[in-house]
């Protein structure tokens, strides 16, 4: 029989014994008490009154499960349910605990994509084990796939594998970078990529290793590969040369999570690299840009952290001409020089750059540790222009326009006015 024609029988078997009017029982009994629970979250303060909903809901259940069983009814369902939102609830505390040792980031993915799916996967096992055998249900053909006969479990084992690696091994990978940088001394854009490409290597040996373990035939796999190879070609052109140019810039190091690149006017830090494109943060309004690997090798693209993560920054500020030069450039010095984000070595330096229609036209020069913090540091130091200007009288003009009366003489023809 084909895979399909043996499943069913066995789903439609789940559903009769769901339908049975004990299980319904307590089925019941657990859904009306998540449902008062809801109903007490939606109108209670969030305080700490509030986090006590689900412990008493679980006594609840533990109290209605008891006297099932002391009335001589099924009870293993609601108990085992009980059980299972008890193990949910307990997810919140791990994800406290692992709060201390992984970053936020990290720890959010890890807890939505990792840990969570994986409970659910489990008691969903554990619930069709009730019901069912699980060797048994493991045993369903699924068909011959790439010249070999493949099963449920085996399919299930493989992409549970896949899965576990895709989305796993992101916290170890990182533990081995650290441990490279602390003993290689390698930059922390080189210790993001390196934990980048392991996760890509583990990835792809756990792709390798689930179709060894469902049995795929090499060889007719490398068949339908080169009968596909032409179609594909020109279907996901773009998303292939877009893979090796990330692996490339990965390997080559020039686009590397942390770096800071100049997009568009902005400064915007690389937040990752991915298989098809990179994801640039912008911090003047918060935003995400997606950028597709390859423009990286067809634009130009200025970064400021190739080597260190410093930038000279300046601003321009314009001051009347009675005002003596050397006094403005060094009160310019001065003050920035007193800005507490602005770096004492490269000192600032002050610059006369024109003589303007309506003021003298002076550059202040600095250097800032981070060029993600340019425009508020450019802030604060042309405020502190201002409240040096006003301090010292020093005058930043505007500019100004003089209209003049000019009164022209009459032509030789007319008449003289009278007296």
């Amino acid at each position: 029989m084909n895979g399909p024609e043996t499943l069913l029988p066995e789903v439609a078997g789940w559903g009769g014994y769901l339908l049975r009017p004990t299980v319904l029982i307590q089925v019941l009994i657990v859904a009306l008490v998540l449902a008062a629970e809801a109903q007490l979250r939606r109108h209670a303060r969030p305080d700490r009154r509030q986090a006590l909903l689900r412990p008493l809901s679980l006594l609840l259940l533990a109290l209605l499960t008891a006297l099932l069983a002391l009335a001589g009814r099924p009870w293993g369902l609601a108990a085992f349910l009980s059980w299972a939102l008890a193990g949910w609830s307990a997810l919140r505390l791990l994800h406290r605990a692992l709060a201390h040792v992984i970053e936020p980031d990290s720890l959010k993915l890890i807890d939505s994509r990792l840990l969570r799916p994986m409970y659910l996967v489990v008691v969903a096992l554990a619930l069709i084990d009730r019901f069912d055998n699980l060797q048994d249900l493991a045993l369903v053909p699924l068909g011959s796939w790439f010249g070999s006969r493949v099963n449920l479990g085996q399919l299930f084992g493989a992409t549970v594998t896949v899965y576990l690696l895709a989305m796993g091994t992101g916290p170890p990978a990182q533990g081995v970078a650290w441990l490279a940088q602390r003993f290689l001394h390698i930059s922390d854009g080189s210790r993001r990529a390196l934990a980048l490409m392991l996760r890509y290597l583990a990835v792809g040996l756990g792709v390798v290793w689930a179709l060894d373990h469902i049995g795929v035939n090499g060889t007719a796999l490398l068949a339908v590969a080169g009968g596909l190879s032409v179609g594909l070609g020109f279907g996901i052109k773009e998303v292939f040369s877009n893979f090796i140019s990330g692996l490339w810039l990965l390997f080559e190091g020039s686009v590397r999570p942390g770096e800071v690149l100049f997009v568009e006017g902005d400064p915007c830090e690389v937040r990752s690299l991915g298989l098809r494109a990179a994801v640039l943060w912008r911090d003047r309004d918060n935003a995400e840009l997606v950028v597709p690997n390859q423009t990286f090798f067809t634009a130009a693209t200025t970064t400021y952290t190739g080597t260190d993560r410093l930038r000279r920054s300046q601003v321009l500020v314009g001051a009347a001409y009675r005002h003596d030069p050397a006094i403005v450039i060094s009160l310019l010095e001065a003050t920035a020089a007193a800005c507490p984000r602005v770096l004492a070595a490269p000192s600032p330096r002050g610059l006369l750059l024109s003589y303007g229609d309506s003021a003298i036209q002076y550059a202040l020069r600095f250097w800032i540790a981070d060029p993600m913090d340019n425009v508020s540091i450019c802030s604060e130091v042309q405020v502190a222009v201002w409240q040096a200007f006003r301090q010292h009288d020093i005058e930043i003009p505007f500019p100004q326009q003089v209209q003049y009366q000019v009164e022209l003489p009459p032509p030789p023809d007319a008449p003289t006015p009278p007296l």
